[in-house]
């Protein structure tokens, strides 16, 4: 196998890239095929930190989580993808935000017992999995709504991309408590030489184990697994922990409820405390704040006060 390694960027020296929180992209030189490797540890630990899942929770969270990284680094876009799985079953809801730049965070709900011996379409119940894709500059939206036809969150992705963008893909994911781990494989537009090319190569990715996506190094698996291929490597991007919850959006929060309700909880209970669920960060208000926040909410929302 040659790989030969590309700069993917170049800015990339000035991120601090770890061996255990990166993204890989690689193509195949005498193939239209694209492909990513993505690892995550310390982030996956980071968020983990403030909850207490279940082994099987933990699981399919972690996978989302991989597989946020992995579609984010096919598109080209500045803002932030958002893919939530929600359904009337004991696992409520996964969302994961994964940004541009590989800031990611995510999150967990669930109700106990778990049935055991549950599968995740059993997990889930009666729901459905949506692709949101916002746009920083102009904040314009576009939501996907993945059919839940399979058995794994690879299998709905995979059905999503063929019918969406009309571009053959596999995943493949793997989480435990201590790290996640993914690889992408994605046919691009065009005619190739090689025209057995996407069955090898795809037969060839399905035979990764779960240890090796959560263990090895993307160079390590990829001479595993393509030892016979030339394959352009690019350089590693980091993955980083990012929580965009702030004190401007608790408040906005805030705001949902009547001033009545604000300050009757004052009352009971000496402050509002609001605890971000992605990272655990509590903001608290007290009776001064909460004069100041209807306050400047109805001097701004009546148009006959002027400034």
């Amino acid at each position: 196998m040659t790989i030969t390694t590309h700069s993917a960027s170049d800015d990339f020296f000035e991120k601090s890239v770890s061996e255990q929180d990166k993204i890989n992209r690689f193509l195949f030189d005498k193939a239209n095929i694209r492909g990513e490797i993505a690892s995550l540890n310390t982030v996956w630990k980071n968020m983990q930190a403030n909850h207490n899942y279940p082994d099987i929770i933990r699981q399919y969270l972690g996978e989302v989580v991989a597989a946020s990284v992995l579609l984010s680094a096919t598109l080209k876009f500045e803002g932030s993808m958002t893919i939530q799985a929600s359904g009337d079953g004991a696992l409520t809801l996964m969302v994961v935000e994964c940004r541009n730049d590989f800031g990611v965070r995510g999150v967990a709900k669930y109700d106990e017992p778990l049935p055991e011996d549950a599968d995740l379409k059993k997990l889930l119940g009666d729901g459905n999995l949506v692709i949101t894709i916002e746009q920083a500059k102009t904040k314009e939206r576009y939501q996907g709504i993945v059919a839940l036809e399979g058995n794994s969150i690879a299998e709905f992705l995979e059905g999503y991309l063929i019918r969406s963008e009309q571009l053959e893909t596999r995943i493949f994911l793997a989480a435990d408590d201590r790290a996640v781990g993914g690889l992408l494989l994605q046919q691009l537009p065009g005619q190739s030489d090689d025209e057995d090319s996407w069955d090898r190569i795809t037969h060839l990715g399905s035979t990764i184990k779960p240890e090796e996506l959560l263990g090895l190094d993307s160079k390590e698996i990829l001479h595993r697994l393509y030892h016979e291929e030339d394959i352009r490597l690019f350089e590693p991007e980091a993955i980083y922990f990012k929580c965009s919850c702030s004190r401007e959006k608790v408040t906005n929060m805030l705001r949902s409820i009547s001033h009545q309700e604000a300050s009757d909880i004052i009352k009971e209970q000496g402050n509002i405390a609001v605890d971000c669920e992605f990272c655990g960060k509590e903001y608290q208000f007290d009776e001064i704040d909460i004069v100041s926040i209807y306050t400047e909410h109805s001097q701004t929302s009546d148009p006959s006060i002027k400034h």
